[in-house]
């Protein structure tokens, strides 16, 4: 009992040591005008690189990668077909397939397919 809590102790110890030495490290130098501001190119910007970003992008991008790891859950479902029973294969692809479907409806209603509003 007496060496598991020494070796508690040295490890709380290392770890200790080890974080100061880290925020000590890694402090970083004095800033000033020059590193502070954006460089491009040795010449001073020119305007704010800050572009809006388009969220209807955004919803678009979901939508597609939604779909995307559905289509990866479907690939499967054809190679299992083979080594399960029809009725329960049918109804789980089916079934999976309307959910499918009324999320795309969902999405059609609510506009979010149209990329221009």
């Amino acid at each position: 009992m007496n060496k598991l809590f020494i070796y508690m102790m040295m490890l709380v110890l290392i770890t200790t040591i080890l974080i100061v030495l880290i925020n000590l490290i890694s402090i970083k130098s004095i800033t000033d005008k020059q590193k502070l501001s954006p460089f491009e190119c040795g010449f001073n910007p020119m305007s704010n690189k800050r572009m809006p970003f388009s969220i209807h992008f955004f919803l678009i991008a979901a939508i597609f990668l939604i779909f995307d790891i559905e289509i990866i859950i479907i690939i499967p479902m054809i190679m299992t077909i083979k080594y399960s029973m029809l009725m329960s294969w049918l109804m789980t692809s089916v079934s999976f397939i309307v959910v499918l479907i009324m999320g795309l409806y969902h999405e059609w209603m609510n506009g979010m397919l149209n990329w221009t509003k």
